[in-house]
C-alpha cells in the first residue's frame, strides 16, 4: 500500500476504535433497530438533493449492500451490544471480519489465501473461543447472546466487503455516492423491524424519538457521519485499489482503541480470559498482514 493510503486507513481505525463507545450511549435513548435507522437516514436523506447515482452502480447492487450492511451487519451489532456485549469486546469480535472476508474472497474472487493467513485464521479462531467461553464480571460482563450477535454482524461486514469489491469491477465509481444512495435501503426495513419487534419492549418510534436527548443525537451525527460517510468512504476507497485480504486485516488496532475506550467511557474491566482472547485475534492478524514478510526473511 501507498504511504497515503496507510495514512487513511490510520484514521480510519481511529474513528472505529472510539465507534463502539457513541454506540454504548445512543442505545440508552433508543432501541438498537431505531438507532440503526437514524443512522441510515442522516446518511443518505441530507445529501440526496446533492450527490447523484453512481452512474455505473446498478439499483439492485445498491440495495443489496444496504441491506446486508444497514439492516445485518448495523442490526446484528446495535442489538449484540444492547444485549450484554461490552464495547470493548465488540470492537474484538467484529475484527472476524478479516477472516472471514479471507475465505469468502477465495471462494468467489479467486483470491487465494497464503499459508501464513490460514494459520493467522487458526490463532484468532482459537482466540474468539476463548472469549466466547469467558464471562466477565459488572460492566465487563458478556452475554452469550450479545457474542453470537456481534460475530454475525463481523460475518456480515464480509459479505459487504465482498459486495464492495464486486461493485469496483462495474465500473469506476466514487465511494461517497455509493454509500450516500445504498444507505437509503435499510432505512425502511429497519423502521419496520424496530416497529414490529421493538416496541413492545421499547415503546413506539414516535415515543422514542420524542424522548431522545442530546446523547441520542449526538450519537446518531457520530455514526452517520463520521463512522458511515467518512469511515466507510475511506474503507471502500481502499477496497477499490486493493484485495480484500490486504485491506480487512488493516482494522487490527481497532479493538485497541475500542477496549481502551470502553474502559474510559463505561469503566469495562476485560477479565482474562478476554486480554488472552483479544491476545489471540491481534496475533493472528498480525501473521495474516505481516506473514508474507516473515516468510521471506526466512
Amino acid at each position: 500500500m501507498r504511504r497515503a493510503d496507510w495514512g487513511w486507513a490510520l484514521l480510519v481505525i481511529v474513528i472505529w476504535g472510539v465507534n463502539f463507545v457513541p454506540m454504548k450511549l445512543g442505545l440508552q435513548e433508543l432501541s438498537p433497530l431505531l438507532l440503526s435507522a437514524m443512522r441510515f437516514c442522516l446518511a443518505s436523506l441530507p445529501f440526496l438533493l446533492f450527490i447523484r447515482k453512481p452512474a455505473s452502480l446498478t439499483w439492485r447492487l445498491l440495495a443489496l449492500y444496504g441491506l446486508v450492511q444497514g439492516v445485518g451487519q448495523f442490526g446484528l451489532l446495535f442489538a449484540g451490544l444492547a444485549l450484554g456485549m461490552p464495547a470493548g469486546m465488540a470492537s474484538v469480535v467484529l475484527q472476524a471480519q478479516a477472516f472471514i472476508s479471507m475465505l469468502l474472497g477465495a471462494l468467489f474472487l479467486r483470491e487465494q489465501p497464503k499459508p501464513w493467513q490460514w494459520m493467522g485464521l487458526i490463532v484468532a479462531s482459537a482466540g474468539l473461543g476463548v472469549i466466547a467461553m469467558a464471562r466477565g464480571e459488572g460492566s465487563g460482563s458478556m452475554s452469550l447472546i450479545g457474542f453470537v450477535l456481534t460475530l454475525g454482524s463481523a460475518a456480515l461486514w464480509s459479505v459487504a466487503n465482498l459486495i464492495t469489491r464486486h461493485a469496483a469491477k462495474s465500473g469506476p465509481y466514487e465511494p461517497l455516492p455509493f454509500l450516500v444512495w445504498s444507505s437509503i435501503f435499510p432505512i425502511i426495513p429497519l423502521l419496520i423491524l424496530s416497529q414490529w419487534l421493538e416496541s413492545p419492549h421499547f415503546g413506539s418510534i414516535a415515543t422514542q424519538l420524542q424522548a431522545a436527548g442530546w446523547v441520542a443525537v449526538g450519537s446518531v451525527a457520530y455514526l452517520a457521519l463520521a463512522s458511515t460517510l467518512l469511515g466507510y468512504g475511506l474503507w471502500t476507497k481502499l477496497l477499490q485499489r486493493y484485495s480484500v485480504g490486504t485491506v480487512a486485516p488493516l482494522s487490527l488496532l481497532v479493538p485497541v482503541i475500542g477496549i481502551v475506550s470502553g474502559m474510559l467511557v463505561f469503566g469495562e474491566r476485560p477479565v482474562l480470559q478476554h486480554w488472552l482472547g483479544t491476545l489471540g485475534v491481534l496475533v493472528g492478524m498480525a501473521i495474516n498482514q505481516w506473514g508474507g514478510r516473515w516468510a521471506r526473511k526466512d
